[in-house]
């Protein structure tokens, strides 16, 4: 009796803004030049899968919203994967988790889901920012540097990221700390991402690995590492009724303060008849010119630690309150 051939899957993990979206295109281009038909799982902690929005139509694609792949939505993982696999017949599926997910959880409900859902659980990318990284390094940065401590310990393989941002001392003291943290995983340096992608994803889970990369398993079945979590992770989402300055949004980004380490939306100027998706990350700002399908509206999410919400909540009003009509002057 011929045996089911199982669907390769790849988890995608990272801190907030590290890069985890473009590597996520490079390998559905990657794929799709293969002749093959990726499938993606997309989890956000807003109710708007703003990451979506730069995945083709044609890619098969569920969304986890409104929480973390590791918690208040770790059970509609299994029903997504299920449905994928059914109804798309894809020939891979890449799971990019949210940043702020613990990757032993991921690792964990994906496991679970691999035992019925006709999935093989190929490894875990980690995605890290150098130069945010590095801070929180040098600064001890509590816990979301455990976080990314965390996420570098269950890779298969790591990238470090933005590797321009840095110097060559500095990245070779990161590549040190990394070692010490996951002696098995490779680390390939790259810039926005671009690597070779067919040895990336040959970096699956050796039993080496298995037996020193990863934490011990409890007799649940379930991986274990002490001293993890985010809920010191929160997030604000802002609906605009209207379209806003773009030169007025701008500054309002520049003087976010600190504690908001990410930010997207997807923004209607009064300046600009464009819609645009925006991205921020680590005091960058960055616009792509998008025509979304369907009627969304216009909002920001914004993601940080202990930040007033009513404060960036009353400084976004004001700006839609002060914003003019556009004028097309043609």
């Amino acid at each position: 009796m011929s045996q089911s051939i199982e669907v390769p899957v790849y988890l995608l993990s990272g801190f907030l803004g590290s890069g985890k979206t473009t590597l996520l295109q490079r390998l559905i281009a990657y794929w799709q030049e293969q002749g093959l038909k990726p499938g993606v799982i997309i989890n956000e902690l807003g109710d708007v899968n703003l990451d979506g929005l730069l995945v083709e139509k044609e890619v098969p694609s569920a969304e986890l919203l409104g929480g973390c792949i590791c918690c208040t939505v770790r059970e509609d993982l299994a029903g997504e994967l299920m449905m994928l696999v059914e109804r798309d017949r894809p020939d891979v599926i890449l799971i990019e988790a949210t940043g702020a997910a613990n990757p032993i959880d991921l690792l964990d409900s994906a496991t679970e889901t691999a035992m019925y859902a006709g999935i093989d659980i190929k490894g875990l990318i980690t995605v890290a920012d150098a130069a945010h990284l590095l801070e929180m390094a040098r600064n001890r940065g509590g816990r979301t540097y455990a976080l990314m401590q965390d996420q570098i310990r269950c890779a298969s393989i790591v990238l470090l990221n933005k590797v321009d941002r840095v110097s060559e001392d500095e990245a070779a003291e990161l590549e040190q700390a990394i070692e010490g943290w996951n002696a098995y995983a490779p680390i390939i340096r790259t810039v926005r991402c671009e690597t070779d992608l067919a040895a990336l994803l040959a970096a699956g889970f050796t039993s080496e690995q298995s037996a020193a990369g990863l934490p011990e398993k409890t007799p649940s079945g379930g991986f274990r590492m002490h001293g993890s979590g985010h809920g010191h992770v929160t997030s604000y989402t802002h609906r605009f009724a209207r379209p806003i300055d773009s030169v007025r949004f701008q500054a309002l980004i520049d003087a976010l303060p600190r504690e908001i380490y990410r930010a997207k939306g997807l923004l209607t100027f009064s300046d600009t008849a464009s819609r645009f998706l925006f991205q921020y990350a680590f005091r960058e700002l960055d616009f792509i010119k998008v025509t979304p399908q369907g009627q969304l509206d216009d909002m920001a999410v914004f993601i940080g630690e202990h930040f007033s919400a009513s404060d960036l909540r009353a400084k976004l009003e004001e700006l839609e309150a002060s914003a003019q009509p556009f004028q097309d002057d043609k």
